[in-house]
């Protein structure tokens, strides 16, 4: 089941951003490494539940919380144009599937309720498989950015 995330899934939410922090590699020593601090993983959660334009989506599956999509919409800063971006989007391996599909589909009825033109969603890397998904979704590539340690 997708249904909007409550405050009460903030310690699920924090254990399943650091599955996907550690996934990501982010505490590796890449080009892209950062810490993964509770308190950040928190306050990025809550944020995304209280804001007026944010989106908190779970995947429930026996009782608990097994993913996340947080989400912000937002008006592009180059015209009158709402786009709704996604910050995060992790699902425990052991619960993809079709809960991928139901997903993205409770995402992008979020962002026309919110009356935004275009949904939004990131790849970390060159990931092949979530670029079929995304494309298969009627996705289409936008911007790649690059980043570099400085």
């Amino acid at each position: 089941m997708i249904r909007h995330a409550t405050l009460s899934d903030t310690a699920r939410a924090i254990e399943l951003l650091q599955a996907s922090h550690q996934a990501a590699g982010f505490g590796g020593a890449g080009c892209f490494a950062f810490p993964f601090l509770e308190s950040y993983a928190e306050r990025l959660f809550v944020q995304h539940v209280e804001m007026m334009n944010g989106c908190a989506l779970v995947h429930e599956s026996g009782g608990a919380a097994q993913g996340i999509l947080l989400a912000a919409a937002h008006e592009h800063p180059f015209g009158p144009v709402w786009l709704a971006s996604e910050t995060l989007w992790w699902i425990d391996p052991a619960h993809r599937g079709r809960s991928a599909f139901a997903m993205l589909d409770a995402y992008e009825a979020w962002a026309r309720e919110k009356r935004c033109a275009y949904a939004g969603m990131a790849g970390m890397g060159d990931d092949p498989v979530i670029a079929r998904l995304y494309e298969r979704r009627g996705y289409v590539r936008a911007e790649t950015h690059f980043l570099k340690a400085v």
